[in-house]
C-alpha cells in the first residue's frame, strides 16, 4: 500500500519541532507504558487505508478502561536503577539543600527510561485516573480522583499530594485528547498522537497488516522517516480494530537490532473500573509532601533568563527544561533530522582532567572518554556521546548539537553553523 502523506496544516506546523523531541521523549522518559509482547496471529480484518486508520484513532473516545502494560526500553546505556531519578530537575534534593519527596512523580519518570517495567492503569472519564508501577515487592502509584492528586511510594512509605486546580471543562478537554494527569508517563495513545500530529512531508505512513495485542484484533500503522540521517528506523502503532485505541507502540532504530522502545498492553478491559480503584488514604506513618510546597520552592530557584520567544509549537519538555543555556536554543533542519543547537553556560566545553582547574579526576575522565568519540571538523573539535537513538555533540567551545540523527549529521550541522 502506498504511504499516506498528511496534508493537514496542524501536522505541518508541528513537524519542525515535535518529531525529534517526541521520539526522544518516547525513548527517554515520557514513555511511559507497554511490551516486548509477541503478536499472536494475524486476524483477517476489513481493508483500511492509512488515512482512515488515522481518523479512527482521532475519533476514538474511550472514557473508561483498565489494564496491564509493559514497557521495555533499551537505549544502549548502563542501567542507572534508582539513580536515574536524580537526573530529573529537583530530584534527590533542591538547591536550598532540602530533600525532595521520593513520591514526587517528577523524580520517578526517568526510572522508566531503561529496562523493563510492568504497570497497571485505570481511567474513568476526565476526573479519575490511576497508574501503578510494579517493581519487585514495591509499588508506586499516581492517583487522580476529582480535584485530588496523590502519589505513593510503598518502598519509602512517602506520599505526594496536590490539588488539581484545572476546571472540569479543562480536564474533559485534555482527556478527550488522551492526556493523563501531569507528571504521569504517557499511554500508547499519547505516544501515537505525538508522532501522528508531527508527521508531514518528511514522513511516510502506511498500514502494514494486522496483529493481535492483549487478545484483541488490531491494525498495524507504520510511521517512517523519508529523510536520510535519522537514527529512527520506524515506529509501529498497533490500533484496536474496534475502538481505535492504540494498544502497542514499538520504535526500532535505523541501525537494526532490538527495539529501542517496545510498549504495549498485555491485558486490557474497556469496562468501567470500580470506583474504589481511585480511592487513596495514606497509610499510618506515611510522610506526606504537599505539591504547593514543592512548587513554591521550585519557583524561587527558577532561572531568570529563560527565553520569551520560544516557538509556540515547541514540545513542552523543551519549553520547561531548566538552565540558562536554553536562551540560545536554535533548531537546525526539520522533521526527523532536526537538530537542537544550544550553548553551555559559561561558553565552555566539558571539563577535562588536563584542564588548569583539574575539574575531573583521571578515573572519571577515562569513563567520559569511553562513552564518547572524539571528532574534529571546521567547527574545531568535540566529543559525540551516543545512544541507540539520540546522539549529542559537545564542542570544546561550549556548543551542543543533539538529535535523533547520526554522528555524521551532527558534525555536518556543527560545520555549517560556523
Amino acid at each position: 500500500m502506498a504511504p499516506y502523506e498528511s496534508e493537514s496544516a496542524g501536522r505541518r506546523k508541528a513537524t519542525r519541532y515535535v518529531v525529534p523531541v517526541a521520539v526522544v521523549g518516547v525513548a527517554a522518559a515520557t514513555i511511559g507504558l507497554v511490551p516486548a509482547l509477541a503478536d499472536s496471529g494475524n486476524p483477517d480484518l476489513p481493508k483500511i487505508s492509512a488515512q482512515q486508520l488515522i481518523e479512527k484513532i482521532a475519533k476514538s473516545d474511550v472514557q473508561q478502561m483498565s489494564g496491564t502494560v509493559k514497557i521495555s526500553t533499551d537505549l544502549g546505556l548502563p542501567s542507572l536503577g534508582g539513580m536515574a531519578g536524580g537526573f530529573t530537575p529537583g530530584a534527590g534534593g533542591s538547591s536550598d539543600g532540602k530533600a525532595v519527596s521520593s513520591a514526587d512523580p517528577q523524580s520517578k519518570l526517568m526510572e522508566l527510561a531503561g529496562g523493563t517495567h510492568t504497570l497497571r492503569i485505570a481511567t474513568d472519564g476526565p476526573d479519575r485516573h490511576k497508574l501503578s508501577v510494579l517493581d519487585n515487592a514495591a509499588e508506586y502509584s499516581v492517583i487522580h480522583n476529582g480535584d485530588e492528586v496523590w502519589a505513593y511510594d510503598s518502598a519509602s512509605n512517602e506520599a505526594y499530594h496536590a490539588k488539581d486546580a484545572a476546571g472540569a471543562g479543562d480536564r474533559a478537554e485534555k482527556h478527550g485528547k488522551g492526556e493523563t494527569p501531569k507528571g504521569v508517563p504517557a499511554t500508547p495513545k499519547e505516544l501515537a498522537d505525538e508522532v501522528l500530529k508531527a508527521s508531514g512531508k518528511t514522513t511516510s505512513i502506511s498500514v502494514e497488516g494486522t496483529s493481535q495485542v492483549a487478545g484483541r484484533d488490531a491494525y498495524k500503522l507504520l510511521v517512517k522517516p523519508k529523510q536520510a540521517g535519522s537514527t529512527v528506523g520506524g515506529i509501529t502503532i498497533s490500533v484496536d480494530a474496534k475502538t481505535g485505541v492504540p494498544l502497542k507502540f514499538t520504535l526500532t532504530p535505523a541501525g537494526g537490532g532490538k527495539a529501542v522502545v517496545d510498549a504495549g498492553f498485555t491485558k486490557v478491559d474497556f469496562a468501567k473500573p470500580a470506583a474504589s480503584t481511585f480511592d487513596f488514604t495514606p497509610p499510618k506513618g506515611t510522610k506526606v509532601t504537599e505539591g504547593d510546597d514543592l512548587k513554591a520552592r521550585d519557583k524561587s530557584h527558577a532561572p531568570k533568563d529563560m527565553p520569551k520567544d520560544l516557538p509556540k509549537d515547541m514540545p513542552k519538555g523543551l519549553r520547561d527544561a531548566q538552565g540558562g543555556g536554553m536562551k540560545d536554543l536554535k533548531v537546525i533542519g526539520e522533521g526527523w533530522t532536526s537538530i537542537a543547537e544550544l550553548k553551555l553556560p559559561g561558553g565552555q566545553g566539558l571539563p577535562t582532567g588536563g584542564s588548569a582547574s583539574g575539574d575531573v579526576p583521571p578515573e572519571a575522565q577515562k569513563f567520559m572518554d569511553a562513552l564518547g568519540d572524539h571528532v574534529t571538523g571546521k567547527f574545531g573539535s568535540g566529543t559525540v556521546f551516543s545512544t541507540r537513538l539520540v546522539n549529542a555533540l559537545v564542542t570544546d567551545d561550549g556548543k551542543v548539537y543533539a538529535g535523533a540523527v547520526t554522528k555524521d549529521a551532527l558534525v555536518k550541522a556543527a560545520n555549517a553553523a560556523q
